[in-house]
């Protein structure tokens, strides 16, 4: 500001306003060598702090020339308080905003100080980041190293057997002997169902295999007969032939005679006597030759005699195929536990009636092992005995040591309902997962066994 500028305001000044005009100006004065004072001890005190580091040294004189650019602007507020103290109200106003100018000019270098102290301490955490960040990158190495001969997954699970138990013949549950998760042992009765209509199968069966034995004997003794009329029947045959020649041949003769004699010594009633005798002679040869040779067929008939013999022999099997069906049936009235093991599932109540293959619950076997699905690039140094260690989610301080039993000749997606068809579209690979089977050798609970289903974490160790 020129001095022309500043000089105007005083031709209208009245003496009290000069006086205060001086004073404020003296104090303002005072206080502006008072903030340079501390100004430069601040700054020595950084200089000492910083010493050899050329660096900070640099920095450090950054804020004395904000603080030149603070006390320039506290000199040009002094000036403009010179400027407008023409009236006596303006005069106070200027005053309290020589204040407040002054205030902020202290919070400024209060500000400035404090940035001196920040910046030797603003590397600090630069160096522990970068500590940090070596000490991971170690630890990351080691742990690399310690593992190479190692693979996991969380994507493996308990597995085991579950048998399903269903009816095989129908009809009201009379005794329900089981509830739900109760342990069983191999042949303990779990089921009855109504065994009356059963019953009288196995009756009714009795009796057709009575009837098929009956008619097996009546038919064994006509094979005794058959072995025995049938040949005396053929020799009877032959006996009527012989006979009948032989009236043939007396027959033969009287003909023979009645016409070579004189007419004049026999009649014609001798002569057709004759004729008549000589016919059924010969008629009753050849009827004798025919029975013979039905009587031939001695063999024949006994063999259909036996014919007859065998075929009741196989109905009386027929019967009794069906008696034991019905005692089958009889006996799956009663369902008994096919293994040791625990109740799941249970769909059964006393009184329902049961459909034939119908599911009544299932029987938990105690032997659990592990499915793992690995990933298909984790199978390439896995061989069956590779020792693993499984850890389960449910039981924290569980700890199963096992080994790998075997591995599934496909992955999970081969065996699905649906196979993918990669031959169609566009093609995405996607890492598949190959099931394992890996047995517990240790550390399974004596009391009960793993729920099926839980999640577990297995550790094989590769060779």
């Amino acid at each position: 500001m020129d001095e022309r500028t500043a000089q105007a305001p005083h031709a209208h000044e009245a003496p009290g306003s000069t006086q205060r005009a001086a004073r404020d100006g003296g104090h303002d004065a005072t206080r502006d060598r008072q903030r340079d004072t501390a100004r430069d001890e601040d700054g020595h005190a950084a200089r000492d702090s910083e010493r050899g580091d050329n660096h900070a040294k640099g920095t450090a004189g950054e804020p004395d020339e904000r603080n030149g650019d603070t006390n320039d602007d506290a000199h040009g507020d002094t000036s403009r308080e010179g400027e407008k103290g023409h009236a006596d109200d303006e005069s106070h106003e200027k005053d309290s905003e020589g204040k407040d100018g002054d205030s902020e000019d202290g919070k400024s270098d209060k500000d400035g100080s404090d940035g001196q102290e920040e910046k030797p301490h603003s590397r600090k955490p630069l160096y522990i980041l970068a500590a940090l960040v070596l000490l991971l990158l170690i630890g990351a190495g080691i742990w690399a190293f310690a593992t190479r001969n190692q693979v996991s997954t969380d994507d493996a699970y308990t597995d085991g057997n579950a048998i399903t138990i269903a009816p095989k013949v129908s009809g009201y549950v009379v005794q329900l002997a089981v509830d739900d998760n109760t342990h069983v042992h191999k042949g303990d009765l779990l089921v009855v169902i109504d065994k009356r209509d059963y019953i009288a199968q196995v009756d009714q069966a009795k009796a057709q295999l009575g009837l098929a034995e009956a008619q097996l004997a009546a038919a064994q003794v006509q094979l005794d007969i058959a072995r025995v009329q049938f040949p005396a029947q053929f020799q009877q045959a032959q006996a009527q032939v012989r006979s009948a020649q032989a009236n043939l041949t007396q027959a033969q003769a009287a003909f023979d005679r009645q016409h070579s004699v004189d007419v004049r010594a026999t009649s014609q009633q001798n002569i057709d006597a004759a004729n008549a005798q000589q016919q059924t002679a010969s008629a009753n040869v050849q009827q004798a030759r025919a029975q013979l040779q039905t009587a031939s067929l001695v063999p024949q008939q006994i063999r259909q005699t036996q014919a007859s013999v065998a075929e009741r022999q196989q109905q009386v099997e027929q019967a009794r195929a069906q008696l034991e069906q019905a005692e089958l049936n009889l006996s799956y009235c009663e369902i008994r536990a096919p293994s040791d093991g625990w109740i799941t599932r249970r769909n059964v109540q006393y009184g329902s009636f049961l459909q034939a293959g119908t599911s009544l619950f299932s029987i938990v076997t105690p032997q659990v092992w592990v499915t793992a699905n690995f990933k298909e690039s984790q199978l390439t140094r896995m061989r069956p005995g590779d020792a693993v260690k499984v850890d389960v989610d449910a039981y924290p301080d569980l700890e199963l040591h096992g080994h790998v039993d075997s591995i599934q000749l496909g992955s999970g997606s081969r065996f699905s309902a649906f196979p993918a068809e990669n031959a169609t579209g566009n093609f995405v690979k996607i890492v598949q997962r190959v099931p394992v089977k890996i047995l517990i050798d240790s550390g399974m609970p004596a009391d009960h066994p793993l729920p099926y289903g839980l999640s577990v974490t297995p550790k094989v160790y590769l060779k």
